[in-house]
């Protein structure tokens, strides 16, 4: 258990959301490996010194990112996303630049997704990605990838100044937070963005998103929490936007403090959070009382179906819809299956309600009901799946973000 807030230092820290005893939900199981996965607490604090909403308790990273099975490029939406992040920061920051002289490093940079893209536009570029079948992947697809963690330690071997540093889904998941952030402090260039793509706690908490929190993501970020880290560090936000992505993220832009001037949407989107109460430990409470009462209404749905004879399968196997599973308690005696794209899910099982995990295209018959876990991809999803619809099967969306 943490003693300290991760950012701050401060040790006032108050329980705020309690999940309960959940498995690492990135941890999908072989056969033999069923009832045998270890279970850590989930539980959210809130810093009364910062505001910052946080895990107290850390998964080591070994186990997290060694080998995971997440991959950016499986979907077509992230894919769109990752291509505009690239078009707009060389668009907004780097206007009139040749391309070529600018190089872009990416945190966490998994499949070479995000990189694929700025290559595309003619940067030169390198990830850092600990997984190893991922980092594998990255560098066959000729995205150059190092198989590390990051931080302080390989930023001061690298020996390099990037323009444009990039972490999409990643400045959260650190457990060594502020070596990592003195590593971004080394290699970003005088000049250079730090482009920080990250789930908006606000969000979150706007749309009931509680399944994104799980033991990868150790912090929760508004614009105010993450400005306490980054001023800590020597940075500053300079710009942001909210992003539909996985139903709310904030694509944030940071530069060394006083490089660049803050941006209108940057004090709008402020003022907006400030108004709210979002970093408010009142806010926390509201949304742990509106958990309890999703988990008794998707229980009741569910049932509702089983007593029909409905077959229900999951949509998607995602990290976050094992958090809800396990929250809810919800496994096979409701959802036959969970239907994936990731080849790297086939044939295993869910961590914790072990619901057997199958590929789409091996899928005989489709369901009466798809219980839409992948719920940050809804519009992929109805497109995708118009002539299921137009057969009568139900797409359920048990989080049905306002932008997504």
């Amino acid at each position: 258990m943490i003693s300290a807030c991760r950012v701050c230092d401060s040790n006032e820290l108050e329980l705020a959301i309690d999940l309960g005893q959940q498995p690492w939900c990135n941890h999908f199981l072989k056969e033999s490996e069923l009832g045998r996965e270890p279970f850590y607490p989930l539980r959210v604090v809130y810093c009364h010194a910062c505001s910052t909403a946080q895990l107290d308790y850390t998964v080591p990273k070994e186990v997290m990112f060694g080998d995971h099975t997440y991959l950016s490029g499986v979907t077509r939406s992230l894919s769109a996303h990752f291509r505009g992040v690239a078009e707009t920061t060389l668009a907004d920051y780097f206007a009139g630049r040749d391309a070529a002289s600018i190089s872009v490093l990416d945190i966490g940079s998994n499949d070479g997704t995000q990189l694929k893209h700025f290559q595309a536009l003619g940067c030169r570029v390198l990830g850092v990605e600990p997984s190893k079948a991922t980092a594998a992947l990255a560098n066959a697809a000729g995205v150059p990838t190092l198989q590390r963690y990051f931080n302080a330690e390989l930023a001061r071997e690298l020996d390099q100044r990037f323009q444009i540093v990039n972490a999409a889904g990643v400045f959260f998941h650190l457990e060594e937070l502020h070596s990592a952030a003195d590593g971004i402090g080394l290699v970003l260039a005088e000049d250079g963005v730090f482009v920080v793509q990250f789930l908006y706690m606000k969000s979150i908490a706007d749309n009931l998103a509680f399944d994104q929190i799980y033991h990868e993501h150790l912090l929760y970020y508004n614009l105010r929490t993450i400005e306490v880290l980054l001023n800590r560090h020597g940075m500053a936000l300079f710009d942001a936007y909210l992003s539909p992505i996985h139903g709310g993220s904030m694509i944030a832009s940071v530069a060394h403090a006083g490089r660049r001037p803050a941006s209108a949407r940057l004090e709008q989107l402020r003022r907006a959070e400030d108004d709210s109460g979002a970093n408010a430990l009142a806010t926390y409470r509201e949304l742990a009382r509106r958990m309890a009462l999703m988990k008794e209404t998707n229980l009741a749905y569910l049932r509702r179906c089983k007593d029909e004879g409905k077959v229900v399968f999951g949509m998607g196997a995602p990290v976050k819809g094992n958090t809800m599973l396990n929250y809810f308690g919800v496994g096979t005696q409701y959802i036959d299956v969970l239907v994936e794209k990731n080849p790297l899910r086939d044939g295993l099982y869910s961590p914790g309600m072990h619901i057997p995990v199958v590929m789409e295209d091996a899928l005989a018959a489709p369901p009466d009901v798809y219980y839409v876990l992948a719920w940050n991809f809804k519009r992929e999803i109805l497109a995708n799946n118009q002539h299921l619809l137009a057969r009568g099967v139900e797409f359920y969306f048990p989080v049905n973000p306002k932008e997504a």
